[in-house]
Formats: structure tokens, sequence, C-alpha cells
């Protein structure tokens, strides 16, 4: 049995997770991450509310809870990587990133440092052998937000609900007689909570008025920044009357929304794009055919990947200069079908079946 620090968020997943390990024999010690605690745009952040939650579980199942600070760092790596992608007019992830450079970076330096021999979240999702794989319970299934998480943690990490469906935590939670098992899920941004998103940058960027055009290149309305607007997004857009529009291009130089009424227009949809800034779990095979998902909530596609810088028929490179990171780092996705509203700087997450294989970031058009 080992050592395991798990992260308390104050749910019931993370809560249902120690139990499990402390069920199993470990030492559990449960540590509860301050990312944030300031309210945002009168939105109320509920940081105290899940500490005290995470509190009444360590002290149910009787064990340690620890609290790390990583506030300052949070807003370094995660914030404010969130704020200048959505002003470079691009769509980030911020949970991808917390997980990759706060949960299982930072958090698993911090345990170790502490004692640590392992770590574990609420997340789900399954190590095999060190590799990344898809949870049993696919309606809940993580990986697309940990797939950057670094090899070097995964062999340090435990997920104990990757093999339960999302039903079973909630019994379990009850068996344990949790004081969360009937705690909502949380919901909204990973460090702040339930607040929309346009609130939130408006606390850090200024609104630039711009115009929003139409597909026929009509001025229809304004907006107040287009950095507030992604690929795909309907609501929000404050243009009243007659059919809904779709945003099909943000321009943040000219500081233009485009929009069509068109759900199904070819400006919505891509069959293929690039990825850069590329994390893989197994080497990368030009040709192969793996899935993709390029949102979390989507299902995944089939599709085959290609280097930007392929090598030539003779197996000798098109330029002598090109490094193998370099050739290795942008990859050209091609998808079977074509998917809507795929967007720069949201991540693609490919498959080779139930292992995640890597993926990068979506590059712009």
């Amino acid at each position: 049995m080992s050592r395991v620090f798990v992260g308390l968020s104050g749910g019931v997943d993370s809560s249902v997770a120690a139990a499990l390990l402390k069920d199993q024999g470990h030492e559990v010690i449960g540590v509860y991450m301050k990312n944030w605690s300031h309210d945002v745009a009168g939105h109320h952040c509920p940081w105290r509310e899940d500490l005290a939650s995470a509190r009444s579980v360590a002290a149910h199942l009787q064990i340690p809870l620890k609290v790390y600070d990583f506030e300052r760092e949070y807003f370094d790596t995660v914030a404010k990587y969130m704020i200048d992608t959505y002003k470079a007019g691009l769509t980030p992830n911020p949970d991808i990133m917390c997980n990759s450079e706060i949960k299982f970076k930072l958090f698993l330096s911090k345990c170790r440092a502490d004692g640590a021999e392992m770590i574990a979240t609420g997340h789900y999702a399954k190590i095999i052998d060190g590799q990344l794989c898809k949870a049993k319970d696919a309606s809940k299934d993580q990986t697309y937000f940990l797939y950057r998480m670094p090899g070097s943690a995964a062999k340090k990490t435990i997920f104990p609900l990757g093999e339960l469906a999302k039903t079973q935590v909630r019994i379990l939670a009850r068996k344990y007689k949790l004081p969360t098992a009937n705690r909502a899920d949380s919901q909204g941004l990973c460090f702040v909570g339930p607040v929309p998103m346009r609130d939130f940058l408006a606390e850090f960027v200024r609104p630039k008025p711009g115009d929003i055009v139409s597909e026929r290149g009509n001025k229809i309305g304004q907006h107040q920044g287009a950095f507030y607007y992604t690929i795909g997004q309907r609501h929000g857009l404050g243009v009243g009357g007659g059919q809904p529009y779709f945003v099909y291009k943000v321009d943040t130089k000219a500081n233009v929304v485009h929009v069509t009424t068109d759900e199904d227009s070819t400006l919505l949809k891509r069959n293929n794009f690039k990825i850069n800034d590329c994390v893989w779990w197994q080497e990368p095979e030009t040709g192969k055919e793996y899935t993709v998902k390029v949102r979390y909530r989507v299902k995944a596609i089939a599709c085959t990947i290609t280097p930007r810088f392929p090598v030539t028929s003779t197996g000798v490179e098109k330029s002598s200069q090109i490094s193998r990171q370099a050739r290795d780092d942008t990859w050209t996705v091609k998808l079977t079908k074509p998917e809507r509203a795929i967007a720069p700087g949201q991540s693609a997450v490919l498959y080779d079946g139930n292992k995640v294989a890597g993926g990068g970031i979506i590059e712009p058009f």
C-alpha cells in the first residue's frame, strides 16, 4: 500500500476517490488546492464552501487535510493564459491547462516534497502501464482534459474512478455516508465557478466595440469586443429579429465578428486543420487511422495525420535544417467527414482505440 495524497475539491467525485483508496488500505492524506478566492464581476467564488466541504469529508473519513495555496501560480499559468488567448481571437481550454500545469506538475511536485508516494484525483480516466486510457463510463470520460499531463506524472497518479460509472459513484458516496453524497457537480470555470466567460473577460480586457458582419458583407450589428466570441457561437450576439446567427469567423485584428444564418453552412465546417504544440503518448504514425475529438462534448471522428514537414519517398528530409522535434510539433489532421465549429485555440485529442495517442492546439485557419 502507498502513501497517497488525494486532491479533495469538496465535490462527490474526489470524496469517493479518497474513500475508495482508504478502503483499499492506502495511507490517505487529503489536499485542498486554493486556486482562486475572490469574486469576479459580481459572481460569488465558492472557495470557502468548497474548503468547508473538503474538511467535512476529511473529518468523516478520519484523514488529515492539507491546504495548498496556488493562487499566484494559477493566475500566471491558467487565468493569464486564458485571457491572452481570447485576446488573440482564439478559444482556449483552461481546464486542460489547469490539469497540465497545476494538478500534474505543481500539485504533484508539492505532494512529493511533502512525502507522498502517489497522488490521486477524482477524474474519470485510467492509467494502464503508464498509458493514459479512456474511463469505463464514456459519458464521463475526462481524458480530453488530461491529454497534456506529463507521462512522468502518470506513473505517480491513481484515478480510482476509472472503472466506475457516475451512477455508481453516487451510490458509493451514500454507502460511505459521505457529506458530499448529494452535492451537485461543480459548473463553470475551473478556478472561479459559475461565471459567464464574457463577465470574466470584462474584468481584465477593455471593451472594444466593432461590427458584426453577415456572410454577404452587410453590417448587421455591433459587439463589444471580437475576443468575446468563438466559432459556432449562437447566443450573446445581440442581433435581434429573424433567424438566429452563428459565428463562423473571429477577426480580432480588424475587430470584426463574421456570422451566418445557415447553421449547416460550409463556412462553419472543416474536414482538415493543423495542430501544434503537440503532446504524444505514443509515436505518431502517418496514415494510421485514429479518432479525434475537437471539443469535449462531441463524438470522436475517424481521421489520419501527416506531419507538416514530411520525409520524401527516399526517406531524406526535405530540409536538413528541420529537426525531428520541429517536424513532430505540427501535424495536419484530416477528418473522414466535415466537423462543425472547429475553433482555433482549442485542443484536438487523438485516440488509438481506448488509448490517448496524443494531441495538440488547433491552429488558426
